[in-house]
């Protein structure tokens, strides 16, 4: 019995033994690593005691310019595109039809009101006119017998009212024939200029066919499409600024109208801009640039649009700002209300008399150290 007894202990004890060796053999693992750590450790601290003695290092300023924040006027301006147009450029056509015996103008003459343009072929007309005065003469002296002959109650009414009836008709027949011999003959409506004529001796004219085109340019318009977006903002009576680039001519002058109507087409309305043409410059179709101040702030807080940066929290620029007699760039956010010719209206977030960093604005960072130049 105790033979077994003593056979059961002894793999126990050698189980025991082993387990004492592998925590040994741990611990001294760990304890290499540990001193391994320290070494590290000491040599960390070895240098920033050699970098604590040698001191901290001289920052450098970076040179900027800057711009006190005083109050301005703003504007902001609308551009948009227009095109020349003249009322008094006419297609000249005759009322009536007939052969062209004379064209009595020049491409490029001035004419009057009521010159003579051209006159077409009158002649069945005019003997239509001299048969018809023939007869009405002989009418004429039956009538005239016949009213002395009434007077002195001789002859019937019937007879006397139909001679009366007969002259006046004929007279009346005479009229229209007159005005029909006028209408043969073109004439100027307006005073102007034969821009081209479009038709020569000999052809056939009529009212369907374009004889001249007149034109008086000595007063323009300039008309152009506005987005509906603008449409509280623009009004009868405001100012125009009118480029026209082709002939290098700027003016300005009042907006005469608006139109009432939107164009479902392109959600606009058309503006016009009435001009004195004096020296004739100004042509028809000819394309001009239409300015036009859409919103004024006389005292308003304006910086330059390029040194506005922009990050995930919104609009920002760099102002300068004294710290323990040193100056350092500041990052403040701003609202930005309105943006014209690269210039910006700042809503909220400055302050009136803030230092604007304008230049050295993109090497710096908040709270770099800088130099006023």
């Amino acid at each position: 019995m105790k033979k077994f007894i003593i056979a059961g202990l002894i793999p126990l004890l050698f189980a025991c033994s082993a387990k004492n060796v592998d925590e040994n053999k741990d611990k001294t693992e760990k304890l290499k690593e540990y001193k391994t750590e320290l070494n590290l450790l000491k040599e960390k601290i070895s240098k920033l005691e050699s970098e604590v003695k040698k001191g901290p290092k001289k920052e450098i300023a970076l040179n900027v310019n800057i711009e006190k924040l005083n109050v301005s006027k703003f504007e902001h301006f609308i551009q948009i595109t227009g095109n020349v147009e003249a009322d008094k450029n006419i297609t000249i056509q005759p009322e009536a039809s007939g052969n062209i015996i004379s064209i009595d103008v020049k491409e490029g003459q001035h004419v009057k009101q009521g010159d003579v343009i051209a006159q077409l072929n009158f002649s069945k007309l005019q003997n239509d006119i001299d048969e018809l005065k023939t007869q009405l003469a002989l009418s004429k002296t039956l009538f005239d017998r016949q009213e002395r002959l009434w007077n002195q109650k001789i002859g019937s009414e019937v007879e006397f009212l139909t001679i009366k009836s007969n002259l006046e008709a004929q007279k009346s027949k005479l009229s229209a024939l007159e005005a029909q011999k006028d209408l043969a003959i073109v004439r100027a409506p307006f005073d102007g200029i034969i821009d081209e004529i479009h038709q020569k001796k000999g052809e056939m004219a009529g009212p369907s066919t374009p004889l001249a085109q007149l034109v008086n340019i000595n007063r323009v318009y300039v008309e152009g499409d506005v987005s509906e977006t603008y449409l509280n903002s623009i009004k009868a009576g405001g100012n125009a600024q009118l480029d026209f680039p082709a002939i290098n001519y700027q003016t300005e002058a009042p907006i005469y109208r608006t139109s009432n109507v939107i164009d479902p087409a392109n959600r606009s309305f058309k503006v016009r801009v009435n001009l004195k043409n004096p020296g004739q410059i100004i042509k028809p179709n000819l394309i001009s640039i239409i300015k036009i101040r859409d919103f004024v702030q006389n005292e308003a807080l304006v910086v330059p649009s390029i040194i506005i940066k922009k990050d995930f929290e919104g609009n920002y620029l760099y102002i300068a700002e004294k710290m323990d007699k040193k100056m350092f760039a500041k990052k403040v956010y701003v609202d930005v209300s309105k943006t014209y010719n690269n210039l910006s209206m700042i809503e909220s977030g400055l302050m009136l008399g803030d230092l604007i960093i304008t230049e050295g604005f993109s090497q710096v960072v908040n709270g770099t150290l800088i130099n006023i130049k």
